[in-house]
């Protein structure tokens, strides 16, 4: 069972990664999944599937419940853990998955580093976050903006925010480890902050938001 990584935030929640080595199988076999899960799995192929069942293997090993809680989702296809007054947050990317639990809004975004990603730099980079950026470290720090956009758009969770216009991370310095940054949503007359945490892991960027209450 390689549960990566699982830290006991310090300040509030659980952080978990999974590295996805197991068959379809397996994961049926440990999960009993709810009959709503099973159909929305049956709409899944390939290995979004591997994806979508290990996220819930590692959240339930996580809560260290003796029998699992299903993934609810809301009417804005956020999702929540049956029985649980945590709030979670989901991702996976190239055979790892990540999760992160808390009493307060999170968000999290794991990422494969790959060149590609100048390509859509412009639709999610403000001016000033852009000028932050080093050329010999520009590829692995466009991912964690991103990272961090992501981690706040499933913090939000309703939908329909502009990543440059409604997200904003304050610039920050890059040393190609780990490191913590401040970022925001604002829309309309919403206005939510969040502590971001980052790092470096092999061949991907990690990024998690905690809601500052």
């Amino acid at each position: 069972m390689p549960l990566f990584l699982h830290e006991h935030l310090s300040e509030v929640g659980e952080l978990g990664l999974w590295q996805i080595e197991e068959p379809e199988e397996w994961f049926l076999h440990h999960l009993l999944l709810s009959p709503i899960e099973l159909r929305q799995l049956s709409h899944m192929k390939g290995r979004r599937r591997l994806e979508w069942l290990a996220v819930r293997q590692l959240v339930h090993q996580m809560s260290g419940r003796e029998k699992r809680g299903a993934f609810i989702k809301d009417e804005f296809g956020k999702p929540h853990l049956q029985d649980s007054a945590y709030q979670i947050s989901i991702s996976h990317s190239d055979g790892l998955a990540a999760a992160i639990a808390a009493p307060v809004s999170v968000g999290i975004d794991i990422q494969k580093i790959v060149t590609k990603i100048t390509r859509i730099a412009h639709k999610f980079l403000r001016e000033e976050e852009r000028a932050s950026i080093q050329d010999e470290t520009h590829i692995p720090h466009m991912h964690l903006y991103w990272g961090a956009k992501e981690a706040l758009y499933k913090a939000y969770g309703r939908r329909e925010l502009d990543f440059k216009q409604h997200i904003i991370v304050q610039p920050f310095s890059f040393n190609g480890q780990e490191g913590t940054m401040e970022g925001r949503v604002e829309k309309g007359n919403f206005c939510a902050h969040y502590r971001l945490y980052f790092r470096c892991i092999n061949e991907f960027t990690l990024v998690y938001a905690l809601e500052k209450i």
